[in-house]
């Protein structure tokens, strides 16, 4: 019987990439596959990649890691000197080859190919509409949105022009309102576009002359591309034979009088070796955990963090309380989203497969454990008792971020509000439900202050429920249905 190790994390929906190196190279794939790799993080159930020599489009879509779909044989199926792909996270009932990205279609304009990371808050209205008028889906994601809207734009300019293909674009990014940093593929030009509040990242990189785009800056740096700058909020940038080419998406429009860049990027999604909005995702979080210190200071022995990403914050927290940081959990990397079991008994084992406490460090030690997040509380309360089973004496916990309370309609994989505990609990009645000694949390005017940003230039809808972006009349998306990154 297969079984989810739900390791209790807010999941980010996906990672895109794409080169374009037409009459330059003919490893455009290859490279793809290796950006890909390094967004594997932002989603590990499906991925694509969607390549062009200049004539047409070449595609390969599957569930499972990159390194498992992406063999030799199927990347030299995958020819030409531009291409773009995909990494997914599916949410509740969309694990689905179907649903799998880049899309590609043959439509009048022609041919093209969509990678989108984020989700429209008006998908579900739109569908209805397009529905409505004849459209047939064949996916549940909100890009397939996106490509029917394109479809049935009917632009000025020659079909299948790049000119034709903006025209098209603008067409139906303009119906849509949520979250998008989104990718286009043609055999003629590839594009890249980030929403007006620039909610999710998009990065601008050169290799060997040719230009890339990326989530993250980790991807360019594991084909040795140099980061040029973010793909800013609201603008559309360009890449085809002539160059690179930059401009507004919505030049009649105002821009918005905030940006609305996700925070918990900083908190948790991204690689801690990316550079995200303009600052070092690593920095961040070490200043995250040096804050988290000087609010919630306590008496310890050790400062452990839950690995891999409440490490940053851990050692910022040793840093600024001198207690000594210690690896006292050790995470295996090993671990797939399922397992078999050998019988029902066991299914608590869940977290224990993913980590392991140190018994010979923790022994007789007051622990303060730094995590960036608490979701259900399941997975705290399992680490607590592990730690305490190991033979720590006290456990304090710290989270490096504000209360998660309310659900993000973002791009972000997330439960239902009842199921967040922050929403229906104090942090008391937390702390005796994990069973730690003590709890605290980041404030939110702690964290900005160790971000050294404004709060205007940032989302933080999931601890404030202050959302940027309004729903349609109707009532908010259910968090859990199928979203398009």
């Amino acid at each position: 019987m297969g079984f989810d190790v739900v390791h209790d994390k807010l999941k980010d929906e996906c990672g895109v990439f794409g080169i374009w190196a037409v009459g330059q190279s003919e490893e455009a794939a290859n490279f793809t596959y290796l950006g890909l790799h390094a967004l594997q993080h932002r989603g590990q159930e499906s991925a694509g990649i969607v390549s062009t020599e200049g004539q047409s489009l070449h595609v390969h879509r599957d569930m499972g890691l990159v390194a498992d779909i992406f063999t030799a044989d199927v990347l030299g199926s995958l020819p030409g000197g531009a291409a773009i792909g995909h990494v997914r996270y599916s949410t509740c009932g969309g694990s689905h080859v179907k649903n799998a990205q880049p899309l590609a279609v043959q439509y009048a304009g022609g041919a093209v190919a969509v990678a989108h990371n984020g989700n429209l808050v008006n998908a579900e209205a739109l569908r209805a509409e397009l529905e409505a008028a004849g459209s047939i889906f064949t996916a549940s994601t909100d890009t397939e949105v996106i490509v029917h809207l394109i479809a049935r734009a009917r632009p000025a300019g020659s079909p299948g022009s790049v000119e034709q293909l903006l025209a098209a674009i603008r067409q139906a990014l303009g119906k849509v309102s949520g979250a998008y940093s989104i990718l286009f593929l043609t055999p003629r030009a590839l594009v890249g576009i980030r929403d007006p509040m620039g909610i999710r990242p998009l990065v601008l990189g050169r290799h060997k002359g040719n230009w890339v785009l990326a989530s993250e800056t980790t991807a360019l740096d594991l084909i040795e591309a140099e980061y040029v700058r973010e793909v800013e909020p609201g603008e559309l940038v360009l890449i085809d034979g002539a160059g690179l080419r930059s401009e507004r998406l919505f030049p009649d429009r105002p821009a918005p009088g905030r940006l609305g860049r996700c925070v918990f990027e900083h908190i948790y999604f991204a690689r801690p070796d990316s550079v995200l909005f303009g600052k070092s995702v690593y920095s961040v979080r070490h200043a995250f955990g040096k804050r988290l210190a000087a609010e919630h200071p306590v008496p310890a022995d050790l400062v452990v963090p839950v690995p891999d990403s409440g490490v940053p914050a851990a050692i910022g927290y040793s840093e600024q309380s001198g207690i000594p940081f210690a690896m006292g959990l050790v995470r295996s990397h090993y671990v797939g989203r399922t397992f078999i079991e050998p019988q029902q008994s066991i299914r608590h084992f869940g977290v224990k497969l993913k980590l392991n406490a140190l018994k010979d460090v923790l022994r007789g030690k007051r622990v303060v454990v730094v995590d960036d997040s608490v979701v259900r509380g399941t997975t705290s309360r399992k680490i607590v008792k592990m730690l305490r089973s190991a033979g720590a004496s006290e456990v304090h916990l710290r989270i490096s971020s504000p209360p998660t309370a309310w659900p993000c309609y973002y791009g972000i994989d997330t439960p239902t509000r009842q199921e967040l505990i922050a929403s229906t609990h104090r942090t008391e009645e937390i702390a005796t439900y994990v069973t730690a000694d003590s709890l605290g949390y980041l404030s939110l005017e702690g964290m900005y202050a160790a971000l050294g940003e404004d709060r205007k230039g940032y989302c933080d809808a999931c601890f404030s429920g202050e959302y940027l972006i309004q729903f349609p009349a109707r009532a908010p998306p259910a968090p859990l249905r199928v979203v398009g990154g």
